[in-house]
């Protein structure tokens, strides 16, 4: 579905990814872990086309998307939720939902895919026209998903979805994530809490400075000693047999 070849990206003379190999297959969950610089935000702007690769391609269903201008990225059902929201303050809950659905394809159906952000989101529709910037931050949060959904996307880019949530309003994400992904929709997750995106991941790759490190399913990551050690706070201990 997704197929990113040697890809490599830059910021004036500071290079911030080198040669980074990755896909997405149909249907999956893939989550990437890393430090905070490694590149991860970069990777993810620029595959919907905020920021221009130094070289490589980047493949969407056989079409390259490293060519194309943002609006169309979007067209091609790749929609990105940024860390940090970026939701319009003063507008309020439906009018940010709204923005989300202006590619063409998004405006025919932006009635039916209301519905079902409303149903995904039941406090979203009770709190449709309070202005953004009154809602709690899981609320934001969950307009900054909605809005992505309704570009009718094929693939969902995730940003830190979990950042500055309280763990049981993390937990609502997650969840949340899992039903967009049986409902078809395959997802590219970032995300600093490593335990709980590996637990939903089919696979997980690991970016360091800038390069993929690591890449295995999100099962065999989590019982990996040096991954527990630098990403999940613990070590399992090991038994001994004679």
């Amino acid at each position: 579905m997704l197929e990113i070849q040697s890809l490599s990206a830059s910021y004036g003379d500071l290079r911030a990814l080198w040669d980074v190999s990755l896909e997405v297959k149909q249907n999956e969950i893939v989550v990437l872990i890393g430090p905070n610089g490694a590149g991860k935000t970069t990777l993810l702007r620029t595959i919907v086309g905020l920021h221009r690769p130094s070289s490589g391609t980047i493949l969407f269903q056989d079409k390259r998307l490293d060519t194309l201008p943002a609006h169309q990225v979007v067209d091609c059902g790749v929609t990105l939720v940024p860390e940090g929201r970026r939701l319009f303050g003063d507008m309020s809950v439906l009018e940010n939902l709204q923005v989300g659905a202006h590619s063409t394809r998004a405006r025919a159906q932006q009635a039916s895919t209301l519905k079902q952000v409303f149903q995904v989101f039941p406090v979203l529709a009770e709190r449709r026209h309070s202005r953004a910037s009154t809602l709690s931050g899981g609320m934001q949060q969950m307009v900054a998903i909605g809005r992505a959904l309704m570009g009718v996307p094929r693939l969902l880019l995730l940003d830190e979805p979990s950042l500055g949530l309280a763990p049981i309003v993390v937990q609502n994400i997650f969840d949340v994530v899992q039903l967009i992904n049986r409902e078809g929709v395959a997802v590219l997750l970032v995300e600093q809490n490593a335990r709980a995106a590996l637990e939903l991941a089919h696979r997980a790759y690991i970016l360091e400075q800038g390069r993929i490190v690591g890449h295995d399913s999100g099962a065999a990551m989590l019982k990996d000693v040096d991954v527990q050690q630098a990403y999940l706070g613990y070590t399992e201990k090991r038994v001994e047999r004679d």
